[in-house]
């Protein structure tokens, strides 16, 4: 890693054209330009968190929370309920979890507090709370460095004690950050904010480093080996599937692939059905397995057992570890060897639309559990898991670190680069030196 830190050669992953640095501000004199915040991950929960709360206080990103919700002061400001922005607010969020009354969705008095529905997105605990401004803290970037800090309000919920009580949200976060296509998603409110593009790249990161987020699109750079840019990034855009019943970032995914031989699915296995949301593959950062946060894909029997066999007779030669809870199919150590894009196993293949291949290498589909053991890293939906509307697959966070990823909000398409491994660098090589505007 420090080899590639000290490298003077700068990879340059251009995911959109960079926004104009016009003389356009916001307040406080803030030009229209990209907005960076860190991400980590909590080693004890698994889920990824971002830096933006005024404060340095860890939000857990949430990719198909709603909205933004954090604790609040006992005092704090009060949005009127008949207001715009009470209206525009509310638009779209899922309230079926929350016992409402016509109380709670109605007014008596036009001045009354505005009523919204924060929810645990690992526990499915939801809120009847109010909705609040809060201050965000961030960095303005030019794609390759924080320049200058930001304060911003944005609009959210509070949240109560109810949504922490079992959580399994880490031990100092604060919130949810909602990163969602809706329309008070937390990327949704910074482009509003800042002029910049309704996009953001992600870039989630390994245990023990960190990654970055850029709102406003692009560009994104990071250190590297190669000088050669993934010109691929913004080219075949995959689009999003329509479900208006949430703001989750749903993938058609045509089949799965093993070592290019296709994994033997039932008919309509991995398709989505937008009237009722039941099926499809949605992008996850957290999901649930066994009434804990998973980072891990999970997949219901029809597709994990397929895959689970393909898989297992692509590596027969390998040999096998017992099985190391939640997983079960698992290898010794000792026994594998290793590639540029980590354990040499087969490859997995996701064949999308527009020709588009999501590639997991061994470095995604298995983990190091212990000393001596490495487990097939994909999950099988429980029982508990399964409720009506449940996605067919849930393409977890630990699939999705060090690939760089584009969320385009208005075209509603999402590209990806290759794994990061296979031009020797990783999300954790974002420079987080401040680089004064000149």
């Amino acid at each position: 890693m420090s080899s590639l830190r000290s490298s003077s050669v700068v990879l340059v992953l251009w995911l959109v054209l960079a926004p104009s640095w016009s003389p356009t501000t916001q307040a406080g004199d803030v030009p229209s330009i990209p907005i960076l915040a860190p991400l980590g991950k909590d080693p004890a929960t698994t889920l990824y968190t971002i830096t933006i709360k005024h404060g340095g206080l860890p939000l857990v990103v949430d990719l198909s929370g709603p909205l933004y919700w954090s604790r609040c002061p006992p005092v704090h400001r009060t949005i009127p309920c008949h207001s715009n922005a009470c209206q525009t607010f509310n638009q779209g969020l899922p309230r079926e979890t929350c016992s409402l009354t016509a109380a709670h969705t109605k007014c008596t008095n036009p001045n009354d507090p505005c009523p919204t529905y924060p929810g645990n997105p690992i526990t499915g605990q939801c809120a009847i709370t109010d909705a609040t401004t809060f201050t965000l803290s961030a960095y303005g970037t030019n794609g390759r460095n924080p320049l200058f800090p930001v304060t911003f309000m944005a609009l959210g919920a509070c949240s109560n004690e109810y949504l922490f009580m079992g959580s399994q949200l880490p031990a100092d976060s604060w919130g949810v950050a909602g990163m969602s296509r809706l329309p008070q998603s937390l990327p949704a409110q910074v482009a509003s904010t800042f002029k910049v593009a309704k996009q953001f790249a992600l870039c989630l990161p390994r245990s023990g480093e960190t990654g970055a987020v850029i709102f406003g699109g692009g560009p994104f750079q990071l250190m590297a080996a190669s000088p050669e840019p993934d010109d691929g990034l913004r080219q075949n855009q995959v689009p999003f599937l329509n479900y208006s019943n949430n703001g989750g970032y749903y993938l058609r995914v045509n089949g799965i692939n093993v070592n290019s031989e296709p994994v033997a699915l039932p008919a309509g296995a991995l398709d989505l059905n937008a009237g009722s949301g039941e099926g499809g593959v949605i992008l996850s950062t957290t999901q649930q397995y066994a009434g804990r946060a998973a980072t891990y894909t999970t997949l219901r029997s029809d597709i994990y057992r397929p895959l689970l066999k393909a898989f297992d007779a692509a590596t027969s030669g390998i040999p096998r570890a017992p099985a190391v809870e939640p997983f079960e199919l698992c290898y010794q150590a000792s026994a594998l060897g290793s590639t540029r894009l980590g354990y040499a196993v087969a490859n997995i293949e996701l064949l999308l639309d527009n020709g588009r291949t999501w590639l997991i290498p061994g470095g995604s589909s298995l983990v190091q559990v212990n000393g001596n053991t490495v487990c097939f890293a994909f999950l099988e939906m429980t029982t508990i898991s399964r409720v009506p509307g449940s996605p067919a697959v849930q393409f977890g966070g630990y699939q999705l670190e060090d690939y760089l990823l584009l969320f385009d909000l208005d075209k509603e398409t999402f590209s990806f680069s290759g794994p990061l491994a296979g031009i020797r660098t990783s999300c954790s090589n974002f420079n987080f030196t401040m680089t004064p505007v000149s």
